[in-house]
């Protein structure tokens, strides 16, 4: 059938056989940093016939969150290409890469997003391109990411719970009216007191006006040029103990609004040295229990990346290999802490957590 175009990605050697072709562009994940994504696509358009870009994008942990997510950027090499190779899916070896060596926080991820998204729209002639994937996939052969065998470049996770980057996207595609601020699963920020912290709102609003603890911020215009957030970010300063962020966005006549709470601690921790559990939702026979790991002088360590593991005995059961940050019985702290449900079937229960190195936690149900 003459009528149907042949394509192919990643296969270099037959990329002049296939109608269109795509090459392995990976910037900021695999190789490279995400500011080389322009360049690298210009390169490699002018080699093939019929360009289209399949795959782009990089693993998040869901609830792992980062003040400072571009800082293993500066261990990359630029200028080197920004393809996948053999190996690079390894946690360990070769050249540093962010895959290796980021953070794996959906803080970066959201930036690398955004600013593949913003430099999409001045190139007119860039044909299409697929973020990969949608949804978070188990894989056999990736056993030591946070979520052992999850492959996690999804923008929601395997139960359609979203994700930050879930509302970038919708930033700039979408055509309803939205505002989102970025960390409604991030409790406590962290920092010197006095230090501004950037507060960022994703939003296809022409204009927003933050407001932080009752006070006005000013107004923002949106261009989607003005990186990170398309010019929708301030750099306030929060009080210790608990803040609120409130922003409205109008577009047109409509308004939308979105507002956070959280938590802003200066305090500075050491290494973890425990486990604390706590019970801190139950709804019917669900209960939700969290673990934080904190250090010798009771400071929650929220850089902490420990190993987790839960266990259980008794009536109840773990709600677990569900793939989820929320629902894996081994699984990767984030920002010190980790969260699992647990069924409690009526009855009694005593669910225990243990992380290499640090004593065991019990608590009974």
């Amino acid at each position: 059938d003459i009528s149907r175009k042949t394509a192919l990605r990643r296969c270099d050697f037959c990329s002049d056989i296939v109608d269109v072709y795509s090459p392995s562009i990976w910037a900021g994940w695999y190789r490279g940093a995400y500011t080389d994504y322009k360049q690298s696509v210009q390169e490699e358009f002018k080699k093939v016939k019929h360009f289209i870009h399949i795959e782009w994008g990089g693993d998040s942990h869901a609830l792992r969150h980062s003040e400072n997510p571009d800082n293993a950027l500066s261990k990359i090499k630029t200028g080197v290409g920004t393809d996948e190779r053999a190996g690079d899916a390894s946690l360990y070896g070769g050249a540093a890469r962010i895959s290796k060596d980021g953070d794996w926080s959906e803080t970066y991820v959201c930036n690398l997003i955004d600013w593949h998204l913003k430099e999409q729209e001045t190139m007119p002639w860039l044909t299409g391109s697929a973020y990969w994937p949608f949804k978070d996939f188990s894989t056999a052969i990736r056993p030591e990411n946070p979520v052992p065998y999850v492959n996690q470049k999804g923008v929601v996770e395997r139960d359609f719970t979203k994700k930050e980057s879930f509302y970038v996207f919708q930033s700039y595609w979408a055509e309803k009216p939205m505002l989102h601020i970025y960390g409604h699963s991030w409790p406590v920020r962290w920092g010197d007191a006095g230090d501004s912290k950037m507060v960022k709102v994703y939003s296809n609003c022409t204009e927003a006006e933050l407001f932080l603890n009752g006070k006005s911020y000013g107004v923002k215009k949106r261009n989607t040029q003005d990186f990170p957030t398309a010019g929708l970010r301030w750099s306030l300063p929060f009080l210790k103990g608990e803040n609120l962020v409130k922003v409205i966005g109008k577009k047109g006549k409509a308004v939308v609004s979105d507002e956070i709470k959280f938590s802003y601690q200066i305090e500075k921790w050491t290494k973890p040295e425990k486990l604390l559990l706590t019970k801190i939702a139950q709804q019917t026979d669900t209960a939700t229990v969290e673990v934080k790991l904190y250090d010798n002088k009771n400071i929650q360590c929220f850089d902490a990346i420990n190993w987790i593991n839960f266990s259980l005995v008794g009536d109840g059961k773990l709600i677990d290999n569900l793939g989820t940050s929320i629902g894996s019985r081994k699984v990767q702290a984030y920002n010190g802490r980790a969260i699992i449900k647990v069924k409690l079937n009526q009855g009694k229960s005593i669910i225990a957590v243990k992380a290499e190195g640090l004593p065991v936690s019990f608590l009974p149900l």
